[in-house]
């Protein structure tokens, strides 16, 4: 299980990544790091935070099925599976990850 207080802080005044169409505010001001599911995770229990993207408070009600969002089970895959990669960039870009062979 990774827990990472400087993951979860870098998501303060960044750009929301899930982007969700009729959800989004884009209201930096509101971005958390918001958890997906994921094998890591169990009742009452968050997942790894490698398993997160960065979201503002409209996408992470609507992912987290806090809003009337109407989303499908496959778009919501779709929005929090593109958020992962758009935050995990995000993440090396910060120098809070490395992948070894980028620079």
């Amino acid at each position: 299980m990774i827990r990472s207080k400087a993951l979860r802080d870098s998501a303060n005044g960044q750009s929301c990544s899930l982007n969700i169409a009729g959800a989004c505010n884009y209201s930096p001001e509101t971005v958390v790091l918001c958890h997906f599911p994921h094998e890591s995770h169990g009742m009452a229990q968050k997942s790894t935070d490698l398993s997160s993207g960065y979201g503002c408070s409209g996408c992470h009600d609507a992912i987290d099925n806090r809003s009337k969002s109407g989303l499908s089970e496959e778009d919501r895959e779709f929005y929090m599976r593109r958020s992962q990669i758009r935050t995990w960039e995000k993440f090396v870009a910060l120098g809070l990850v490395t992948v070894k062979g980028v620079k």
